[in-house]
């Protein structure tokens, strides 16, 4: 009888032990995306880029130097729409503001909304590349066959490292919930 109760406080314990790893194991998984947000965000890693809209009032524009920027674009599976840059690229002098356009369709019979993510490479670039409006700020919505025309609004700061004379931006789409 001892022996059983002796059992039982003991399987008692380890059950509460698991329950315990199971809880902060789910809150580390929680933790783990805005933690990771964040530390690509400061440190570049990754090719994200900060999503906080800059100043560009104390930007000084660099006329000495020029620095091509690439856009691509891609639309993950499910999403339904096409997705791409009314130019391939620009150059730009660091400082310098400069807007450009992206095209977005729905093309399928319903309501769709998405979120963009961007990405730079290289990576030691993205730290610089500073946007002071873009659609990837907030989730798009698009009517059935809805055209959208998306503005990007940038600058690259003229503190970029000078071996670094192009850089690609990066936009996939990916569904968003309503």
């Amino acid at each position: 009888m001892a022996l059983e109760q002796a059992q039982v406080a003991a399987n008692k314990k380890l059950a509460l032990k698991l329950v315990w790893i199971i809880a902060g194991a789910l809150l580390f998984a929680f933790a783990l995306v805005p933690l990771y947000d964040v530390i690509c965000s400061v440190t570049g890693l990754n090719g994200k880029t900060n999503s906080t809209a800059e100043s560009a009032s104390k930007a000084v524009v660099d006329l000495k130097r020029e620095v091509t920027v690439q856009f691509v674009s891609s639309v993950m599976p499910g999403l339904g729409w096409n997705f791409y840059p009314k130019q391939s690229s620009v150059v730009v002098h660091p400082g310098q503001v400069t807007t450009v356009m992206f095209e977005a369709k729905n093309i399928t019979s319903e309501e769709v909304a998405g979120q963009a993510i961007p990405s730079v490479t290289p990576g030691k670039a993205s730290a610089h590349l500073k946007k002071i409006e873009c659609f990837c700020f907030v989730r798009q919505t698009l009517k059935p066959g809805e055209v959208k025309a998306l503005p990007l609004r940038f600058f690259v700061s003229a503190d970029l490292p000078k071996d670094v004379q192009e850089m690609t931006l990066s936009y996939s789409f990916f569904p968003a919930s309503q």
